[in-house]
């Protein structure tokens, strides 16, 4: 029987070839090996102010984005956070099982806050809630990079707390730290890496940007002084990144992709990764495109929401239980 993995769909802003090289495809990987669980963490997401309606149109989109980059939605279970009201219900026990000295050190809440006068109490609280996202469903693996790694070992803690006050409910989740992906660099500053929120959008390729602003941004994308198209990350940061584009999009290796533009210039270089990456996303597009107008993601939404509340409502019923809520 496959171990579980629990890991989420945040819809916020629009996803980059940084997120699908480093993300996306792993989940693409992880379906095979894993019971996996994709869930849209809506209710995370209002933690700070929403337009409801571009909320509504990026919950749907961000799920046909992965179903159009092969995440399969009969093998998966898929599902809208909001749409499960035992998360909720759960993370209140949770949050009764809870410590204020505990939840103040979370160093995501202190970024978060820093600097702002009026700080809602979800931004305080929702780490909670994130535990009671993987323990709803007894999951084995929560893939974690180190900004999150404190989320599930306080996950870990409330396990194993309420297992030790109330007897054993909840499997103890471990970190799955994942197999490191092509790390996509910032267009124009490649020290940074490429983000959804960055102030510059030239700065970052979408995967729903237009054939001719992919190229436009690729061939304005900050190179190196001197000449050689060599991967060298330290001294060439930009060409490097340019590199790491090309071979992801085209299926080479980086050395492949070296050999490839011996004695090529850097327009040379600037014109290949923009072909391979119009290519590559118009291909996912128009199969994007197909996905929104079939109806495909509200029935994999429903099928999703189907059987994750069949297994989160026997898992919710056995914890109430064991703290006396309700009638036996």
């Amino acid at each position: 029987m496959k171990k579980r993995l629990l890991t989420g769909l945040q819809p916020s802003g629009e996803l980059t070839i940084g997120n699908y090289c480093g993300g996306i495809k792993q989940v693409v990987n992880y379906q095979d090996e894993y019971d996996t669980f994709l869930f849209v963490p809506d209710m995370h997401s209002i933690t700070v102010p929403q337009d409801p309606d571009t909320l509504h149109r990026r919950v749907r989109e961000i799920v046909g984005m992965y179903l159009a980059c092969g995440v399969s939605g009969t093998e998966n279970h898929i599902y809208v956070q909001s749409e499960i009201p035992e998360h909720a219900n759960l993370s209140w026990i949770l949050e009764c099982n809870s410590y204020m000295g505990e939840m103040s050190r979370m160093t995501q809440f202190k970024a978060k806050t820093e600097g702002k006068k009026e700080i809602g109490c979800g931004l305080f609280t929702y780490p909670i809630l994130m535990a009671a996202d993987i323990l709803i469903y007894n999951a084995n693996y929560v893939p974690t990079g180190a900004d999150q790694k404190q989320h599930v070992e306080l996950a870990r803690n409330l396990a194993q707390r309420f297992n030790s006050k109330y007897g054993e409910t909840f499997v103890v989740p471990e970190p799955l730290i994942p197999e490191v992906g092509a790390k996509i660099r910032d267009l124009l500053d490649p020290t940074k890496k490429m983000s959804k929120s960055a102030e510059n959008p030239r700065a970052s390729v979408f995967l729903t940007d237009p054939e001719k602003t992919i190229r436009k941004k690729i061939m304005g994308a900050v190179t190196d002084s001197g000449e050689g198209v060599v991967f060298d990350e330290e001294n060439k940061p930009g060409v490097s990144n340019l590199l790491t584009i090309y071979a992801s999009f085209s299926g080479c290796t980086i050395p492949e992709a070296e050999k490839h533009f011996e004695g090529a210039r850097y327009g040379d270089l600037k014109k290949e990764v923009a072909e391979v990456l119009v290519v590559f996303l118009t291909d996912l597009q128009d199969r994007f495109a197909e996905i929104m107008k079939s109806g495909i993601v509200d029935e994999t939404l429903d099928s999703g929401r189907d059987r994750a509340r069949a297994i989160a409502a026997q898992t919710y019923d056995l914890a109430r239980r064991r703290v006396g809520l309700g009638r036996v």
